[in-house]
């Protein structure tokens, strides 16, 4: 019974783990081409016997093959080509590492795919010549191409141009065989007719109104001849290009406002490398008031809107349907910009009954203007319950009640209320007057008591007749 319990919990928790790990290792281990070793996000191949003589791939329905990051090949004589489709699986593939191999070409399209791709090293292989386009869209970090017996030709000025324009060089001692099969420095290099191509674009600055319609020229010039083509990113307004040999033009109809701010580029690109020319597109568009929200609390209460416009929109507020005199209680914040988008509220501090009500918010510029309103309830008048059950003075409520009428029993509490002070002041008046009329009245009879001694009150009747 003791051996059962130690076996159990935690103890029997490790073991299966081992044995999964054991078995997806030996998944792994089966899926590996041979002379290749594999975990879930490495394969190496440095055995050269019996060697690879494609490039490593593993069994379908194995290990993923996107969560390789590091493939690493060495003495691997056989191994000559990397074609379009022996990488592409690797999609999450960082580091890529071929040395003293027989690699001798590697397909235009081969990385096309694995655009995580930064460190590659080609160091001791059989290469004669390697084109630029291989990585023109990677973002490569290290480079490594000694070793190989490059052809002197265009084809690898290139390589000579990256090392020269690189921010940090590495030494690399790179070196072509010339026509004499002599070394010759890839840094000494010259071959006529082979250079970096220029592109011109005919509008430095663009500035248009939407809606309207415009259409760049571009020319390129360069030996060997560049290739020309427009780098439009993701414009969003209907385009279209018309390319004849080193001219260009890019047509662009119906500009929205959401491509204000874009860059479009011209790009002339031959052996050697590329150069481009850029304009930023400047739309210019009446505001739209795309957001507007009833107050919120946080530090202070705040009415949110977003407003689109280019140029920037003046704001202006209305209370009630009259301008609104902002000050440092009551004012307009503008907290993000977006180029022309900008984010901001209507900054109350400590706002009473006195300021629920309605609130609209025109933007305006040169071109057309917006508006929008709002009902603003920040706190309830003095005294008077909401209806849900909580105190209308609450800061936290926020419901549109700027412009509540007091119910009927209100009022008619209110009117009796008023009615029944009336009243004790009418009494009171009435009271007071009354006693200072007797008061008088005592006064007066007691005057005619002691002073009019001939007066009789009864008259006496004889008895006897």
């Amino acid at each position: 019974m003791s051996s059962w319990t130690r076996w159990h919990g935690p103890a029997m928790a490790r073991l299966w783990g081992f044995c999964w790990l054991v078995v997806g290792f030996w998944r792994a281990a089966l899926a590996c081409p041979t002379s290749c070793k594999c975990t879930a996000s490495r394969i190496w191949c440095s055995d050269p016997s019996p060697g690879i003589v494609a490039f490593p791939r593993l069994e379908p329905n194995s290990a993923d093959p996107e969560n390789i990051t590091e493939i690493y090949i060495a003495n691997q004589k056989r191994l000559e080509i990397i074609n379009e489709d022996d990488v592409e699986a690797y999609a999450g593939l960082k580091n890529l590492t071929i040395v003293d191999s027989g690699l001798k070409f590697v397909a235009h399209k081969a990385f096309l795919k694995n655009s995580n791709l930064q460190h590659i090293n080609f160091t001791r292989n059989k290469l004669t010549s390697l084109s630029r386009k291989h990585f023109r869209h990677l973002d490569l970090s290290e480079l490594i191409l000694v070793g190989n017996p490059f052809t002197c030709s265009c084809d690898i000025m290139w390589i000579k141009t990256l090392q020269e324009t690189k921010s940090s060089p590495e030494t690399q001692d790179l070196y072509c065989l010339n026509e004499s099969s002599k070394n010759i420095p890839l840094a000494n290099l010259q071959i006529p007719n082979c250079g970096l191509p220029s592109a011109n674009l005919a509008a430095p600055n663009l500035t248009v109104e939407e809606g309207r319609s415009i259409t760049l020229s571009c020319s390129v010039s360069g030996d060997p001849v560049p290739n020309l083509y427009w780098d439009v990113g993701n414009l969003v307004s209907k385009h279209m290009n018309e390319t004849s040999h080193t001219q260009g033009s890019l047509r662009i109809t119906n500009i929205s406002s959401d491509d204000s701010g874009k860059q479009i580029s011209c790009v002339a690109e031959n052996l050697v490398g590329e150069d481009q020319d850029s304009v930023n597109l400047t739309v210019h568009f009446a505001p739209t008031i795309t957001f507007l929200e009833s107050p919120t609390s946080d530090h202070h209460w705040c009415i949110p809107f977003t407003v689109k416009g280019n140029p920037k929109p003046a704001l202006q507020w209305f209370y009630n349907g009259a301008i609104l005199n902002e000050s440092k209680y009551i004012c307009t914040k503008i907290h993000v910009t977006n180029h022309t988008e900008y984010h901001g509220c209507l900054q109350l501090d400590n706002p009473t009954h006195m300021n629920n009500g309605d609130y609209k918010l025109v933007a305006k510029n040169e071109y057309g203007k917006d508006e929008k309103q709002i009902s603003a309830h920040f706190m309830g008048w003095p005294g008077i319950v909401d209806d849900y059950g909580t105190a209308a003075n609450d800061i936290g409520d926020t419901t549109n009640r700027s412009n509540e009428i007091p119910s009927t029993d209100v009022a008619d509490k209110s009117g009796r209320e008023h009615l029944s002070v009336y009243a004790v002041v009418v009494i009171a008046s009435v009271v007071g007057f009354c006693l200072l009329v007797m008061l008088f009245l005592l006064k007066l009879a007691r005057h005619s008591k002691f002073g009019m001694k001939g007066f009789v009150l009864f008259h006496k009747i004889p008895l006897d007749g």
